[in-house]
Formats: structure tokens, C-alpha cells, sequence
């Protein structure tokens, strides 16, 4: 029940796939996670999982997509447009009138 950091892999076993799906879900973490299969019944999964990145069937990094957890694991997201995002204040000045 702790989140392990490192490239460590666990494999459990499990009854069917709505098995599979709910120990993967079943933490208070959601780093990241991996789906091996068919394409179709893969990304299927991979949609199920609440984690903030699932790689399918193999799928190297893309530093374009935003990367970082749900839950208690992660803190904002880092990569991509989000990650920039991170590095910005946003500020909204209410009271003008439209142009």
C-alpha cells in the first residue's frame, strides 16, 4: 500500500479484467501504470485506470503529453503545455467592459 518509485514491476494475479481494473485502482496513489494487450481491449483498460499516464503495449515516453499523478501522487504535471503551465500566475481582472 505504498507508492514505489523506480522502474519496479508487479505482476498479480487477478480473476478477469473489472478484477485487474479494481486493484489498480484500489490506492490513495496514481503516478503512472502499464497495459499489456490487444490495441483495443488495451486502451480500453488504460482508460479505466485512474493514474495521471498509462503506457500501452510498449509505448516509449512522450514529453509532449503531460505527466504527473492523481490522488496523492504527483503534485500539479510536468511535460507538455501543463507543464509550463506550472511555471505561470494567472490572474483575472473583473470589472471591464467588453470592447
Amino acid at each position: 500500500r505504498e507508492e514505489i518509485f523506480g522502474p519496479v514491476l508487479c505482476i498479480l494475479p487477478y480473476e478477469d479484467v473489472e478484477d485487474a481494473i479494481a486493484m489498480a485502482n484500489d490506492t490513495v496513489y496514481g503516478l503512472a501504470g502499464y497495459v499489456q494487450g490487444p490495441p483495443e481491449d488495451a486502451y480500453k483498460v488504460a482508460n479505466r485506470i485512474r493514474a495521471g499516464q498509462i503506457n500501452v503495449n510498449g509505448a516509449p515516453p512522450d514529453f509532449a503529453a503531460p505527466f504527473g499523478g492523481y490522488g496523492q501522487s504527483g503534485n500539479g504535471r510536468e511535460w507538455g503545455e501543463m507543464g509550463f503551465e506550472e511555471f505561470l500566475e494567472t490572474k483575472a481582472v473583473i470589472g471591464y467592459k467588453a470592447a
